[in-house]
């Protein structure tokens, strides 16, 4: 039986060098292979830092923020890294509970954009529970739909680099943030949305940028992760 997971959200500007340190060891061997360095940098542009840990081994972390685009409730998760052991499905649960309740107490009695970048389909377990996510197979994404695709690269920092009709943000090769979920044995959704990586170029390192949408009455009822 797994030991329980212990999680923990706090402002970015309290990580410590230790536990920067502890992320980048999670991360290597990755295909997001994130250093000390690149994650420091990110305390600059993300308010909370979410760790779970079972026991002292860190399973997986998020840097994530609670904003409002255009006055629309949003959590942001601008780069997010699990274990690729038996707890990478708990890990990921644990933590996106974390933040939906967190969301809660944000915007009470409102719905909410979930965003982030993907490079593999198996990340889209993430958002388990959530509606009307986009990009999904066989979906053509409507006006409002691209427009939330632009507004979401711009906050990533790479408006320039959407593709919105495909919801790609092309890569230069360097590392960026996104949201690396890749458990050994890939979940049951990373099938159901394999058509909306097609296009990705991995030498690029291009990611797909993606959002769903979290109701009030789901987070109200705790019934978040689904």
């Amino acid at each position: 039986m797994a030991n329980a997971l212990e999680v923990v959200t706090k402002d970015c500007t309290a990580l410590t060098d230790a536990e920067l340190a502890e992320m980048a060891d999670l991360s290597a061997g990755s295909m997001a292979p994130w250093e000390a360095g690149f994650l420091s940098k990110q305390r600059e542009e993300w308010v909370l830092v979410t760790h779970a840990r079972e026991e002292d081994k860190l399973r997986g972390y998020a840097f994530a923020t609670l904003e409002r685009i255009g006055g629309t409730p949003s959590l942001l998760v601008g780069l997010a890294a699990f274990t690729r052991t038996r707890m990478a499905t708990p890990a990921l649960e644990a933590v996106m509970r974390d933040l939906y309740r967190r969301s809660v107490l944000a915007f009470p009695d409102e719905d909410v954009l979930v965003g982030t970048r993907f490079a593999r389909p198996s990340g889209y377990a993430a958002f388990a529970g959530l509606e009307d996510i986009v990009p999904r197979p066989e979906h053509k994404a409507t006006g409002e739909e691209r427009a939330w695709g632009r507004r979401l690269a711009k906050r990533f920092g790479a408006e320039s680099q959407l593709e919105d009709r495909i919801a790609i943000i092309k890569g230069d090769g360097d590392l960026s943030g996104l949201f690396d979920f890749d458990p050994t044995k890939a979940p049951k959704v990373a099938a159901t949305y394999e058509a909306c990586f097609e296009l990705l170029d991995g030498e690029r390192r291009d990611t797909v940028v993606a959002f769903g949408w979290a109701m009030a009455e789901a987070l109200a009822a705790g019934a978040l992760p689904g």
